[in-house]
């Protein structure tokens, strides 16, 4: 039977396993990383900054930057469409000590699309290539870049613009199958994937979009015959996707976590490094991560959501009914 998961060579870098963690705005930050830190993803990213926030070395910016080395393989993604920005920024990253410098070409959202940013690049695939282009003449380390199939249905063109990257010099490419006008709706089409896959020469593949479990991830190698995954949304109260992505591509039984455990050693992480308020809400978010999973969790979601203080957050955690809980994997709204 074949083995999907791997250590990988990046450039010059080499990564333990080739299941790799996405950059996610207002989600991947430092107590997130530190939870997942544990089950070893291949690579994680910290979340997207702004290249002209970057540059003006805005204090909040370089906050979203914080890691330590326990998160190592760690990349930096950045998001801007200047190509003056490129070199200086991605400089700055390497100082600071990641292995990897990512360009976002890929969000969806209207404030960061509306400049020409994030998928908005995709309208101009050779504006993507002289960024890169300029990325890569400034750094040593590995630069990589995550995009989306396309804008629309109409204008797919992942295939060129991997095509592009590579000749720019970029060492890995993430493909998100779907299109920016799909935003997160509808199936991620990992067709599309394949067909970046089939455009490259050197440059790594890495398959995104719809791996919310280990089987999907394994069906993503498969289907797409990517060299890499990149897991999303999938991560969300499910740090240790990764491990289980290992093991079941190695036939052993998947990792039986401790909710309770996790919700209490990942609320450790955030008030150890946010205020007492934006930990509170925080863990509102986390907490419906983790809990979203099962069966028998309604209760404490909505009590969740109705904290005053983090001690009172503790204890309902603490002090909750678990045994009248199950979990799935399988995750239903909050």
């Amino acid at each position: 039977m074949k083995k999907y998961v791997k250590p990988i060579q990046l450039g010059t870098l080499t990564l333990p396993s080739n299941v790799f963690y996405s950059p996610l705005a207002g989600c991947s930050d430092y107590p997130f990383r530190k939870m997942a830190a544990r089950y070893r993803p291949g690579l994680m990213f910290c979340e997207m900054v702004k290249m002209d926030a970057l540059i003006r070395h805005e204090p909040s910016t370089y906050h979203l930057l914080d890691y330590d080395p326990s998160m190592r393989p760690i990349g930096a993604q950045l998001c801007g469409s200047k190509p003056e920005l490129a070199a200086p920024t991605a400089r700055i990253i390497e100082e600071l000590g990641f292995d990897v410098v990512d360009l976002n070409c890929g969000c969806p959202v209207d404030k960061i699309t509306k400049d020409g940013s994030g998928s908005g690049m995709l309208k101009n695939p050779e504006l993507i290539g002289e960024v890169i282009a300029n990325m890569v003449a400034a750094v040593n380390i590995p630069v990589t870049l995550k995009i989306r199939a396309g804008w629309d249905d109409s204008s797919i063109n992942g295939a060129e613009i991997t095509r592009i990257a590579e000749t720019a010099g970029a060492k890995a490419i993430s493909i998100h199958g779907r299109t920016r006008a799909q935003k997160y709706t509808g199936k991620a089409n990992w067709d599309h994937i394949k067909a970046c896959k089939a455009a490259a020469t050197s440059i790594l593949v890495v398959g995104n979009g719809d791996v919310f479990d280990a089987e999907a991830g394994l069906a993503l190698f498969e289907h797409a015959g990517c060299d890499a995954i990149l897991v999303s949304r999938g991560t969300f109260g499910k740090p240790w996707i990764a491990e289980d992505v290992k093991r079941l591509d190695n036939g052993s039984s998947p990792i039986i976590p401790s909710i309770r455990d996790h919700l209490l050693d990942h609320m450790h992480y955030i008030t150890s490094y946010q205020t007492d308020r934006k930990a509170l809400l925080d863990m509102r978010r986390v907490g419906c991560w983790y809990l979203r999973q099962g069966t028998g969790t309604k209760k404490l979601r909505e009590s969740l959501n109705r904290t005053k203080n983090l001690s009172e957050v503790e204890s309902l955690i603490r002090n909750y009914d678990w045994e009248q809980t199950a979990f799935n994997g399988n995750p239903s709204d909050c």
